[in-house]
């Protein structure tokens, strides 16, 4: 009989029903457009500010140190301490080493010079040795994929040994002033020229525009840098981006003024203070510090950004009880006879209760599972919009397999169900309150 009069509700008030549903639908397609963009907003966000480079800087802690007698920096010019880039692997060892996305050491030397030809004059330049496509423990990493936005004319150096030329990517403002192009051959004078078999010829296998001072620097494979200062496995500086969570109060306590819990839920934390903290652990020699300025813009905008999520997901939820309360409250007031009628025949408040509860819960769980399956596209699809690659994005190109979050169902339809219920309780609680002697002779 239950499952009659489950049946009989539905068949009988289609309109009703159909109302609550789509309100339902709604909110919960909004709701899980909100949490499966929250879920990846993150990385996407660390991907988009990734251009303005690195969140953490390393360096040697004897270059951090000031050498003065008499107000004279005795310092000498090229920092003089070195970290070694086989310690570079160790990074890879950390507690967060998977949220390291990018890591690009630099070895600069400043004693280079160019000779375009026997008539020429040398012309002082700076030299950067760099990695540009390395294999860090299964990481493919160096300076175009830290610095995305370099525009590069013709291509990366590669390094070739045993050849008695080696490779070079020219800054775009060196290359105007020397009237260099790419191809163009030229002799390095200084270290470098030490470097490959006791020569300093180079070729210009590419140009490179920055935006900045490396408009007018050489660009030489790290290898290649070393071997000219002599100084096999230095680097002098190390920029590394990785994803973490934005900077809070707890992000900057001391952690060895922490105790206990408080130390480890701040190790723990992907912040991009304790991975620096464990960077400088894993190094020796290392002082690894935060760019505040590029790790407090990504932590600003993430945060904006959810709240604004949450704050959608909260308003449609509200908008969907609101609307399944009012459906309720018509339906309810179009079954008051039906109410007396069971009222009278000996039915209990209680079960009652369950049967309008039972309709709302049905509906819940069937609307919330369709605006899950179409708030998961509709995710897909804004990030793809909002994020976008260059390519064309429509409904036909999103893979469901590579949308759907399976975490996400029990939640949404858990919001739905929460929100039917909450709804709808109004009601069903005027519902049996109703006297149903009332009822039945009001209706006679």
């Amino acid at each position: 009989m239950f499952l009659r009069l489950l049946y009989e509700s539905f068949r009988r008030q289609r309109r009703r029903k159909l109302l609550a549903g789509v309100a339902i639908l709604l909110g919960t397609t909004a709701v899980t457009a909100m949490l499966a963009l929250a879920t990846t907003i993150g990385d996407r966000i660390h991907q988009e500010l990734a251009v303005y480079g690195a969140n953490i800087v390393v360096t040697p802690v004897a270059d951090s140190l000031d050498v003065k007698v008499g107000g004279v920096n005795l310092k000498p010019a090229n920092g003089g301490a070195y970290l070694h880039e086989s310690d570079l692997i160790k990074l890879r060892g950390i507690f967060w080493a998977n949220n390291i996305t990018g890591v690009s050491p630099e070895l600069r030397v400043d004693s280079v010079a160019i000779v375009g030809n026997m008539n020429s004059a040398p012309i002082p330049v700076k030299e950067r040795g760099l990695w540009f496509d390395h294999d860090l423990g299964g990481l493919r990493t160096g300076a175009p994929q830290l610095h995305p936005w370099w525009k590069l004319t013709g291509q990366w150096p590669q390094l070739f040994k045993g050849s008695d030329t080696f490779q070079v990517v020219l800054g775009a403002s060196l290359a105007k002033r020397l009237n260099l192009k790419v191809g163009d051959g030229f002799i390095l004078n200084g270290p470098t020229q030490q470097a490959v078999d006791g020569h300093g010829q180079a070729s210009a296998v590419g140009i490179v525009s920055t935006g900045d001072d490396t408009d007018n620097e050489v660009l030489v494979p790290l290898q290649i840098a070393q071997g000219g200062l002599g100084a096999d496995n230095a680097v002098s500086r190390v920029e590394i981006s990785a994803r973490t969570k934005p900077e809070d109060a707890f992000a900057r306590s001391d952690p060895d003024k922490l105790t206990g819990k408080k130390h480890d839920l701040w190790y723990c934390s992907p912040y991009a203070n304790s991975i620096a903290y464990q960077i400088r652990e894993a190094i020796p020699g290392a002082n690894a510090e935060q760019v505040r300025q590029v790790e407090q813009s990504e932590g600003t905008v993430l945060s904006r950004i959810s709240g604004l999520m949450w704050l959608i997901s909260a308003a449609a939820l509200l908008a969907a009880g609101f609307a399944v309360s009012a459906a309720m409250a018509t339906a309810i007031l179009e079954r008051r006879a039906e109410i007396g009628l069971m009222r009278s025949l000996g039915a209990s408040r209680s079960a009652i209760a369950l049967l309008f509860y039972s309709e709302t819960g049905l509906l819940a769980v069937f609307a919330g599972a369709c605006g899950y399956l179409i708030g998961s596209s509709l995710a897909a699809w804004l990030g793809a919009k909002i994020f976008a690659t260059g390519t064309a994005t429509t409904f036909a190109s999103i893979h469901i397999a590579t949308v759907l979050n399976p975490v996400l169902l029990p939640i949404v339809v858990g919001l739905a169900l929460i929100v039917a219920i909450a709804g709808s309780t109004p009601a069903i609680r005027q519902a049996l309150r109703m006297d149903p002697s009332s009822i039945l002779r009001a209706d006679a």
